[in-house]
């Protein structure tokens, strides 16, 4: 392709459905009705950690923090699909494009980082619980919470920054229902091998990184809640984890499927739609849930906070 003399494309056009306007209002209102609740699940894990002085802890403090990621992650993503869903014009200018795919990995990669926070906090709380309150102090639960936001932010900067610079001078077609990495870079001029070469690394990095991370915590967690000697103890210690590993299962099965492959551009990226709204769209929905109906300590304040509601309401006598 000559590059020389080329006009760089002003937008994209997102190609992510078959546009049949039956299925499209279907799908629109199934995949706004888990939008909601998800913001709306995630929102009140938020409040209700930030008023419940019993999950004023560790644990409930990065699952805040992981619940606002989840927000923002899956908003990234979901608004324009739904516009796009019941939209004849999909498009979506240059530089939105480059920047939802930047928030969109900065938000995911940031997630990686606060869930090895947690398996972090699981293995001292169980591991060290003599030494936790003087580990997992306040100040120290501020740095890594913020280390892991600025590792997200710097991890994928260099990656953005240079498919922005690509020559995007063919096709503006992306065949993906968002902007994400793969197929933007599989309409790009040029040559891609650099950034998929720098793509690959940080999968590996990120993904493999924070996933051994996370097994090497829990096989000291595992092996610790063994060796305590009553069934109810190791009851009671797995089940502080199990919310945890379940999200950890979803998120790293559905993200290793996309991205942990040499080459992005000769991909197809029918099956990887499905995967990608498996991930963009239900797993945050799921959270929530998780966490709220495996911990009994959400549950308590969730059940506490309304009956707090209901005993405000004034009675109506007749």
């Amino acid at each position: 392709m000559d590059l020389t003399n080329c006009s760089s494309v002003k937008e994209f056009i997102l190609l992510g459905f078959p546009h049949v306007w039956g299925i499209n209002i279907i799908l629109f209102v199934i995949v706004l009705l888990l939008y909601t609740l998800s913001i709306a699940g995630n929102g009140l894990i938020i409040v209700m950690v930030r008023i419940d002085h019993r999950l004023q802890k560790p644990m409930y403090f990065f699952l805040s923090n992981l619940s606002f990621l989840e927000m923002w992650y899956t908003t990234a993503v979901v608004p324009k699909m739904l516009a796009n869903l019941v939209s004849e014009k999909t498009t979506i200018c240059f530089y939105c494009c480059m920047a939802q795919s930047y928030f969109h990995f900065l938000f995911g990669i940031t997630e990686f980082y606060i869930l090895t926070a947690m398996s972090f906090d699981r293995y001292v709380a169980i591991c060290q619980p003599l030494r936790y309150s003087s580990i997992m102090t306040s100040r120290v639960c501020l740095q890594l919470a913020l280390a892991t936001w600025l590792g997200g932010f710097v991890t994928i900067l260099l990656q953005t920054i240079l498919v922005v610079r690509l020559p995007y001078c063919g096709s503006n077609v992306v065949h993906h229902f968002y902007c994400d990495i793969g197929p933007v870079l599989k309409i790009a001029g040029g040559d891609t091998h650099l950034i998929e070469a720098i793509g690959f690394f940080i999968a590996v990095a990120v993904i493999l990184g924070s996933l051994l991370l996370t097994v090497v915590s829990y096989v000291f967690i595992i092996a610790t809640i063994l060796r305590i000697p009553s069934s109810s103890g190791q009851q009671r210690a797995f089940s502080t984890c199990a919310s945890h590993l379940t999200v950890v299962s979803i998120l790293y099965g559905a993200v290793l499927f996309i991205y942990l492959r040499p080459s992005a551009k000769h991909s197809s990226f029918s099956l990887n739609k499905a995967v990608s709204m498996l991930n963009t769209v239900v797993t945050p929905v799921l959270n929530p849930f998780i966490y709220t109906i495996r911990n009994n300590e959400v549950k308590e304040a969730l059940r506490k906070s309304l009956q707090k509601k209901s005993l405000s309401f004034p009675k109506i006598r007749f």
